[in-house]
């Protein structure tokens, strides 16, 4: 464990990151990691390639929504992915700047906020769509999508600037190894010189109230969907509207699974949440485009119209 100067503050952090594995175990993971680094990218590339060469899609909500969803896919596995590729090419654990890590830490959480909250736009959007056919165009309106759009990325962004602000301005002068990957805002406390439960409780309300109001919200849009749906005749209406909503649901399971057992329970992150934090920062982000564009009709069809000219 590195110590600093008692009295100087500390200017920079130890990521220890994968420090634990032989060589052999780390050549293995940063294949694997630059490998869905680069599938991550190109999958969700291509899903907003396909939207903004459609005519037809890049004026559907829809589409929007999942063409903002997929940028915001790239921009969140970035913030993690080159930094843990660094990180296995530097066994003694690699070295950040004060700065760079808070920063990292709000763009990581800010877009994992923003995820939250396009995943429940995306459950409103289907909900208006099948429990509201008639009023649709009119409750989502290009307008109504831009203001839904614009929401999400500023919500997204100011949700958990106090927290990090508060973490930023305590004291650090004796440790500045974190234990992890990424500046995590648990090991970022641990380290400090003084405790801070009134930053530990806003952070962890904070984080409650965002994964349990949207999880709650998605489960309660799909449930009145599920209900909708059930009234459609059998045919290929009824298939179409559970093709569209299982691969939402899917994607659902997959991040909310993952981030509350790192996030809902405090003792669950850490140094002992490594395996679930890469999971949601990096399979999470590998998966969706797969689920979006294998079990979406007209995104398989935008694709091989732009991809490969078919007609």
């Amino acid at each position: 464990m590195i110590l600093n100067n008692a009295t100087s503050p500390v200017t920079e952090f130890i990521l220890l990151g994968f420090s634990f594995l032989d060589q052999t175990s780390r050549r293995f993971l940063c294949a694997l990691l630059s490998s869905a680094y680069v599938l991550t990218l190109a999958g969700n590339l291509c899903i907003m390639w396909a939207i903004l060469q459609d005519p037809r899609l890049h004026r559907l909500p829809m589409y929007v929504l999942l063409g903002n969803f997929s940028f915001l896919e790239i921009c969140y596995i970035t913030t993690t992915v080159p930094q843990m590729l660094v990180d296995l090419a530097t066994p003694q654990g690699d070295v950040i700047s004060f700065q760079a890590c808070f920063l990292q830490s709000y763009f990581f959480f800010s877009m994992g906020t923003t995820e939250c909250f396009f995943l429940s736009a995306m459950a409103l959007d289907r909900y208006l769509a099948i429990c509201h056919p008639l009023r649709y165009p009119s409750l989502m309106s290009q307008r109504s999508c831009l203001l839904l759009v614009v929401s999400c990325w500023v919500c997204g962004f100011l949700w958990f600037i106090i927290p990090i602000v508060l973490i930023s301005q305590l004291p650090f002068h004796h440790l500045n190894v974190l234990d992890h990957f990424l500046c995590d805002p648990v090991p970022l406390v641990a380290v400090s010189c003084a405790p801070a439960p009134y930053t530990e409780h806003a952070r962890y309300s904070l984080s409650s109230l965002l994964l349990f109001s949207t999880f709650l919200f998605i489960l309660a849009s799909y449930a009145m969907v599920l209900k909708a749906v059930m009234r459609l005749p059998r045919g290929a209406g009824r298939r179409k509207a559970f093709s569209t909503c299982t691969s939402h649901l899917a994607v659902v399971g997959l991040f909310y699974g993952s981030v509350m057992v790192a996030y809902a329970n405090p003792a669950a992150s850490g140094s002992s949440g490594k395996m679930v934090t890469l999971f949601y920062a990096v399979v999470t982000p590998l998966f969706n485009p797969l689920i979006y564009s294998l079990r979406n009709k007209e995104v398989k069809e935008a694709l091989r119209r732009t991809l490969l000219g078919e007609r």
